[in-house]
């Protein structure tokens, strides 16, 4: 049995993760500030005597005295309408929370696992993203915060690594979904369901031209773990995403058909630096840790539309 912190693990996807750790036996501490994380989300897992929830901001150092084997820092708003609603904190969730994170594995010896983000490429020149491309981002714009953050958080992570030994493994995380994602999540499938299933207007920002890749969130988690396992060396980063890519036209469509809707496509001006293309390449996945996704986004989305018919109360 590990002792497992998952930092963000009342948020969507640590919801999964802490589950996931549950089920093959860890005990897990979930700490959360409950900003973007739901206390519904995990209700069910405090049964569980192997669980524990602390209600934390990680910005705040973290004082922690008992054994640990493993942190997951997931802790961070993950959608464009979350992380610019308040940028400052954003970025210092990122800068400050890491690095509070990096000193707590410092203390006990922890592995510390770092959600990182496919935001670090930015508006991509390169297509596929390989891991060795450094990206096209915009330091000053207003998605600064959280793509900077990310690739702060990542420089912090290797510089702890080389500097004090700490063990850390990188993941950047591609498009995620699946159960647990808020109605208002401002990601674009929970938009586009959401949307489709209350018979709305579905909003598509630009023509639809832009493309993104989409994982679903239980071959995400696998691959969490399997890059946990991997020797102490190893720091990646590991891109970790579905390589089918789908411009956001396709996706509305794909919406439409499965939950046959009668909702009509309006398209409202691109934000600004949205990135207008997002495919990862997953070959150092596939080589290091034998992953790639298991799931095709077609009966993905019929689970997530399933999902929020019940959140929604529709039969």
């Amino acid at each position: 049995m590990k002792h497992i912190l998952v930092t963000g693990g009342a948020g969507f996807i640590g919801s999964h993760l802490c589950k996931r750790l549950l089920d093959e036996g860890n005990e897990v501490c979930c700490v959360d500030n409950f900003f973007t994380g739901k206390m519904q989300n995990i209700e069910y897992l405090r049964a569980n005597p192997r669980f524990t929830i602390i209600h934390h901001d990680i910005v705040q150092p973290l004082e922690f005295d008992q054994p640990l084997d493993e942190i997951y820092n997931l802790a961070c708003p993950a959608s464009p309408v979350h992380y610019q609603y308040n940028p400052i904190k954003t970025l210092q969730t990122n800068v400050i929370g890491i690095t509070n994170m990096l000193e707590l594995a410092y203390r006990t010896g922890a592995r510390l696992l770092q959600a990182s983000t496919s935001e670090v490429y930015g508006d991509p020149e390169l297509h596929p993203q390989p891991e060795r491309y450094w990206g096209n981002v915009n330091p000053i714009g207003i998605r600064s915060c959280y793509d900077e953050g990310k690739r702060c958080a990542e420089t912090l992570c290797m510089d702890y690594h080389r500097e004090y030994g700490v063990t850390v493994k990188l993941v950047r995380i591609f498009n995620t979904y699946g159960p647990n994602m808020s109605q208002n999540d401002g990601r674009v499938i929970s938009n586009f369901v959401v949307q489709a299933l209350k018979g709305e207007n579905i909003t598509i920002y630009g023509n639809g031209s832009q493309t993104r890749s989409f994982l679903y969130i239980s071959d995400l988690i696998e691959g969490f773990l399997r890059m946990m396992a991997t020797e102490a060396e190893f720091t990646g980063p590991m891109n970790l995403g579905n390589p089918r890519e789908f411009t956001m036209l396709r996706l509305a469509e794909l919406v439409l058909e499965s939950t046959h809707s009668s909702s009509k496509l309006v398209f409202e001006p691109l934000p600004q630096d949205d990135p207008r293309k997002r495919q990862p390449d997953i070959t150092l996945a596939k080589s290091k840790i034998a992953w790639e996704p298991t799931l095709f986004l077609e009966e993905g989305l019929l689970r997530i539309i399933d999902y929020f018919k019940k959140e929604l109360g529709i039969q």
